[in-house]
Formats: C-alpha cells, structure tokens, sequence
C-alpha cells in the first residue's frame, strides 16, 4: 500500500507547477523536497501513520484542483485592494522582492555593502 501511496504523491508532485519568479519560495518545490524526505527508500518506504498521509495526500490535490475557488467562486478577481491576481504575482516575485528590499536600505548600509569586501555580518564577529 505504500507503494501507491508513492506514485500518488509523484504523479502530484509531476503535475504541481513550479512557479520559476518564486525562487526558494515555490509551493511546488517544497512539495517535492518534503515528498523526497517523506519517501526517502521509495516504494519501500514504511508509514507510521496511512490516514495521516492519506489526508495530507488529498488537502493537498485539493489546493492543486482549486476546489475551494470553484465551490466558493468570487464576483471579481480582485481583492479590497483593487489589485489583480497579475499584479500580485508581479509584485511577489523574488526579483520584485529583492528590488524593494534593497530600496529599503539606508545609505549608510549601502554605501558599506559596496565599499567593504566582507558582509557586514563578518565584522561583528
């Protein structure tokens, strides 16, 4: 039984987007990294606890098929915000991400991060 456990959670995991703006951030990836960690032997993998899994297994084809969003379908594809699901995508890219984080900086930690060869955080050692 463990075996078809397996091949479900691959066949999940092969047909989860990855979503390459996200990086280190993607549902899809941690999915995979937690499905090879979970599985480590395989086919061969014992599970302590099947009704667990199994209810991990479906929650999670759940999130893939948008159940929720069908059953409970929105008015408008925009939040209280006025923001689209385009724009939010956009602004939580890693780029995106990097982008305004850096913009939060002040000049001083700036001016420091360009000057000194070390990190900041390898002269407080």
């Amino acid at each position: 039984m463990a075996a078809t456990r397996y091949r479900r959670f691959l066949k999940l995991c092969e047909e989860w987007p990855v979503e390459e703006t996200k990086r280190q951030r993607d549902l899809g990836v941690f999915l995979r990294q937690r499905v090879a960690q979970a599985f480590r032997e395989g086919e061969n993998t014992q599970i302590a606890d099947p009704e667990t899994c199994d209810r991990m297994y479906e929650s999670l084809v759940r999130i893939h098929t948008n159940y929720y969003k069908n059953k409970y379908p929105r008015l408008k594809d925009t939040s209280f915000t006025g923001v689209t699901v385009e724009d939010c995508k956009m602004i939580l890219a890693t780029d995106i991400l990097k982008q305004m984080e850096d913009m939060k900086k002040g000049t001083w930690k700036k001016l420091r991060e360009k000057f000194y060869a070390k990190k900041p955080e390898e002269d407080a050692k």
